[in-house]
């Protein structure tokens, strides 16, 4: 199979901004891409470095005009795409959510995120009502996708629970950078810490996995902090957590890679860790603490 990964800077013009994503993921398809993935909350700047509930004026109902404009992308180029939008389910109610359209359009699935973080820059937890549809991979005439978003990247238990169901490959759109003030050491840490937990997924599933991040400086609209600097670092691991390919830190890319989904077949029966889990001594992780 092969995946086209979209690593982009935000425009803040939404009508510009789509006609940016639409060129580029028509670039990925003419490439024989055949799954496009987008990164998370592609339409918009990143709106949760502040708390304003005028950002709720942002959000889109789904089904809507917006996901008939992704809808006619994915039929027109005959490709499974993954996107993330900022999901509007009623007044007062609003998820994360990952909307995937297979070759013909149509909308196959959805995944709403259920980690949702609260750091400094990244105030999501005002913005988004954790995921309510589970740990279910989203059938497609590719097979099935794990779907997960960002923060989720960070959780074992996500991936695993998406390997259990069945999923061929973990996919994470993502928002991710630096803030200004941190070290430059500090930086590379959290940075190579991103990288190797999504692999860590990678070896102990058997599986490959797909994450598409963000590039680009966009600045706090509060002047509270210098903005993130978006790292890009979009990958793809094989199922031993081994590099397919690697974007670059601070370039918009749009990357074709060939995914041999035989591969994880292979290596799950030489490394059979589903076989040899110890599932009636796991009770613990259905608790918060071992106090």
């Amino acid at each position: 199979m092969k995946v086209g990964l979209v690593q982009m800077s935000v425009l803040t013009d939404l009508a510009q901004n789509r006609a940016k994503i639409k060129k580029n993921i028509e670039d990925c398809a003419s490439k024989g891409a055949q799954l496009v993935v987008l990164q998370e909350l592609h339409d918009t700047p990143y709106f949760c470095q502040t708390e304003n509930v005028d950002n709720f004026d942002l959000a889109v109902a789904i089904p809507s005009d917006t996901t008939d404009f992704y809808s006619k992308i994915a039929q027109s180029q005959k490709i499974v795409l993954v996107t993330s939008l900022f999901e509007r389910r009623t007044a007062g109610l609003y998820h994360n959510t990952a909307v995937v359209f297979d070759a013909d359009g149509s909308i196959v699935g959805k995944y709403r995120k259920m980690h949702i973080p609260d750091d400094p820059a990244y105030y999501e937890k005002f913005y988004f009502t954790p995921g309510d549809l589970g740990f279910q991979p989203i059938q497609t005439s590719l097979g099935k996708l794990g779907v997960l978003v960002c923060w989720d990247q960070w959780y074992p238990e996500a991936a695993r629970m998406m390997a259990l169901s069945g999923a061929e490959m973990l996919i994470y759109p993502t928002a991710i950078g630096w803030e200004s003030t941190d070290a430059d050491d500090e930086k590379q840490r959290q940075r190579e810490a991103w990288i190797t937990v999504q692999r860590g997924h990678a070896v102990a599933n058997g599986l490959p996995v797909i994450t598409v991040n963000r590039i680009g400086l966009e600045p706090d609209p509060s002047g509270v902090t210098n903005g993130i600097q978006f790292w890009g670092s979009s990958f793809v691991a094989g199922p031993q957590g081994e590099f397919l390919a690697q974007a670059s830190s601070d370039k918009e890319e749009n990357m074709i890679v060939e995914i041999d989904l035989q591969r994880s077949e292979n290596v799950r029966r030489w490394w059979p860790f589903l076989r040899d889990r110890r599932i009636e001594n796991y009770e613990g992780l259905t608790k918060r603490f071992l106090d």
